[in-house]
């Protein structure tokens, strides 16, 4: 904990070191029955979230949501929701090394029901809010969806 909070400085050298890394992601949803629900992935390491990967050279924040969701649930027809960025960052380790990530998650409708997990996933769920959020493993995520959810209801 006391390198992250020493690293949230503007300026250090450790920040100015360390790795960086890129993602989008996107909290899909679609509507059934009059009710939202939310796709959730069950990755491998046990954690519940949203679809997300790295930012490829030249891609767009969309390209890479339309992209990884693609590659991680096989749906394709996602239609973004204006108005909606939400950035989370968060370090983790890797190969003895801590990694500073900062990920920027859209908010995507989808008609599609099917999905299919990639190998990076054990298991999906589509899922009411309030399931979601008390299925989701990280506080991040979960705010993130407080505020996609949010803005879906003000949206009506």
């Amino acid at each position: 904990m006391a390198l992250f909070k020493k690293m949230r400085g503007e300026r250090s050298p450790e920040r100015e070191t360390m790795p960086q890394e890129f993602s989008t992601g996107a909290v899909i949803f679609r509507k059934e029955s009059g009710r939202v629900l939310y796709l959730l992935l069950h990755y491998e390491s046990g954690h519940w979230d949203f679809v997300k990967g790295n930012v490829e050279k030249g891609e767009s924040e969309t390209g890479t949501a339309m992209r990884e969701t693609e590659e991680e649930s096989g749906i394709k027809d996602l239609s973004f929701v204006p108005g909606f960025r939400e950035k989370i960052e968060y370090y983790y380790k890797r190969e003895g090394r801590t990694v500073h990530k900062q990920v920027v998650f859209l908010l995507a409708e989808t008609k599609t029901r099917e999905v299919k997990i990639s190998w990076e996933h054990i298991g999906f769920e589509w899922l009411p809010y309030e399931e979601a959020l008390g299925r989701l493993t990280y506080k991040n995520a979960k705010e993130v969806l407080e505020k996609a959810h949010a803005f879906l209801v003000r949206k009506k």
